[in-house]
């Protein structure tokens, strides 16, 4: 029997709900784990009770982003808007949510915790969007990394594309917590029971689409137009160049 690529736990009788990908070690977002995860995150969201829906990684890694082949000109334009509906529902879900970062959060995978209202991350987790090296860019990141952390640090990330550390995004807002002195799951238990165990359900589900109103509507726009954006980009030659490359691991070959 296949392992389910996504594993939902229930903690605090139910109230807390923990969407977990289990595809190791890279926790890969494949078409099919995009579609495995848009289905828990929907169901576990619409839950009666919930008070906090929290996505996380497995066996040290959080995900090392979308699958590289399946970034192919021939590939994308399917599996692009299955993306963007994920990165959409995790928007739209009706209750606080969290990433829990642990490892590389990379890519595809730095997208999904940025559409989360906040980020946990270890010390020595590493995040960011390296798909400029592939001769592409991260649509979602295009769009919520200005708001999240401004317009140089997003324009810094996206276009140099490396990893950088928990401290880094931290200190420029994005990452909510880096535990010192307990595990992840630990502090994140540690913040749940502070904050929102003890508060009302239905409030918590207002309140969390209360404080996403306002930028919300921009970032459907923003998403839809890079969407465009990057389906245009497929037409040149560098898209499947900088693919080819990495899979030959060899320099990209680029055109003018």
């Amino acid at each position: 029997m296949t392992p389910p690529l996504v594993r939902v736990i229930e903690e605090a009788g139910g109230s807390w709900q923990r969407v977990r990908l289990e595809a190791p070690p890279g926790h890969l977002l494949s078409l099919a784990m995009v579609e495995a995860l848009h289905a828990a995150i929907a169901t576990a969201g619409g839950r009666a009770g919930v008070k906090w829906l929290t996505i996380e990684g497995s066996r040290g890694q959080f995900s090392y982003g979308a699958s590289i082949p399946e970034h192919l000109p021939a590939v994308m334009p399917t599996v692009l808007p299955a993306m963007h509906a994920l990165m959409r529902g995790v928007l739209d879900t009706p209750v606080p949510t969290a990433a829990l970062v642990d490892g590389r959060c990379l890519g595809g995978g730095f997208e999904l915790a940025l559409c989360c209202d906040a980020v946990f991350a270890t010390v020595d987790a590493t995040l960011g969007v390296p798909e400029i090296k592939l001769a592409a860019f991260p649509p979602v990141a295009a769009a919520l990394l200005p708001i999240r952390v401004g317009a140089s640090r997003a324009a810094r990330a996206v276009l140099a594309g490396d990893a950088l550390s928990a401290h880094y995004w931290h200190h420029a807002g994005l990452v909510s917590l880096v535990p010192d002195g307990s595990t992840l799951h630990e502090a994140a238990f540690t913040w749940f029971a502070r904050y929102l165990a003890p508060r009302s359900a239905m409030a918590l589900s207002h309140t969390a689409r209360a404080v996403r109103a306002v930028w919300r509507p921009e970032v459907d726009r923003a998403i839809a137009d890079n969407e465009r954006r990057y389906l245009d980009l497929l037409a040149h030659p560098d898209a499947e160049e900088g693919i080819r490359a990495w899979m030959e691991q060899r320099p990209p070959r680029w055109r003018p």
